[in-house]
């Protein structure tokens, strides 16, 4: 089977197909299934086009994270008139990231987002209450906090990527007060209209390989399905656990980064 001329062969589609799976899983839970997917998208097919493989990561990802948000929504209360403002916001802000790429050195921003990912999880670690449980009600002023913190967010993911997530999940529960469930259920959205952003931008500067991120888009969201009911199992303290982990797991990945690239 080919994909613009790229060749794949069974075992690929197995290989990369468990890959989506595990990345479609962690994503539900609390994000971060970049982190998984486009390092062995990056590694395998080094001869395709970085835009290519970036595109159809988010092919991939976009189908496990709607799967999320819908399995959220029937089971977690989402601020609807909060987050849908903020998704829009941040659709806008994914392409205007993606489309400054060109003109910003984004290695610069590693430095900087490990610092911010440190502080994000000593913040995290050192207060042992923090997103158990909703800290405040929602007020009418929150949305235009919401608007501008999904168009920085948006910004961020189309301009750098690594993170977003985490970030989201972050700010939802230190900017209004949710609970770590509710936040990751809220970020989903958030996701999605990224994910759109981004594929219409790499879309439209280049071929994707749709073969390949329609089968890893299946296998994605089937993983997010289970990674979606362990978090509603296990509840707020095991959201927080794996959000130390993944932004753990982050800080070391863009630390080494910054060490091989030095």
């Amino acid at each position: 089977m080919m994909d613009f001329g790229l060749p794949f062969m069974p075992f690929e589609f197995i290989f990369l197909g468990a890959v989506a799976f595990f990345a479609g899983l962690v994503d539900a839970v609390v994000g971060g299934g970049g982190l998984i997917q486009i390092p062995v998208l990056l590694s395998h097919y080094p001869q395709v086009a970085i835009p290519t493989l970036f595109g159809t990561n988010k092919l991939s990802s976009i189908a496990g994270t709607s799967a999320a948000l819908w399995r959220y929504a029937r089971a977690v209360p989402i601020p609807w008139t909060l987050i849908a403002p903020a998704a829009l916001a941040a659709l806008v802000g994914a392409w205007g990231g993606a489309a400054v790429v060109a003109w910003l050195p984004r290695e610069a921003m590693r430095p900087l987002v490990v610092v911010l990912m440190l502080a994000v999880a000593i913040y995290t670690f050192r207060r042992k209450d923090f997103g158990h449980a909703e800290t405040r009600e929602l007020i009418p002023a929150d949305r235009w906090r919401a608007v501008a913190f999904g168009a920085g967010i948006g910004f961020y993911d189309g301009f750098f990527g690594p993170g977003t997530g985490s970030f989201l999940i972050f700010g939802f529960v230190r900017l209004f007060g949710m609970d770590f469930l509710r936040a990751s259920a809220s970020a989903k959205l958030i996701n999605v209209a990224t994910n759109v952003s981004a594929i219409g931008f790499f879309a439209s500067h280049g071929p994707l390989l749709w073969t390949l991120g329609l089968v890893m888009a299946v296998c994605n969201l089937a993983g997010a399905h289970v990674g979606t009911w362990l978090a509603l199992r296990r509840g707020t303290a095991f959201v927080r656990q794996a959000f130390l982990l993944v932004v753990s797991v982050l800080i070391a990945k863009l630390a080494w980064d910054m060490v091989k690239g030095g």
